[in-house]
């Protein structure tokens, strides 16, 4: 008789632990990291010969600052 309750205490805990109890998994932290890469790409800067706001993600970066096409970037 105990060993049956046991038995089903111990089910139930492993039950528990496998569905209910929240741990860290890689794809959390994936998520994590994504979120903060969006906000990142949505994030505009200033062309440097022609003062025209593009996203991070578009924009030319040469001699440490940003432009907004090649010829602005040849220009500067």
């Amino acid at each position: 008789m105990i060993l049956k309750i046991l038995l089903v205490a111990g089910v139930i805990y492993v039950v528990y632990i496998m569905f209910f109890k929240k741990k860290p998994s890689i794809k959390a932290q994936e998520r994590k990291t994504t979120h903060t890469d969006k906000q990142d790409a949505n994030e505009l800067v200033q062309c440097q010969s022609c003062g025209v706001y593009v996203e991070l993600d578009e924009a030319i970066l040469s001699n440490a600052k940003y432009y907004c096409s090649t010829e602005c970037a040849d220009k500067g």
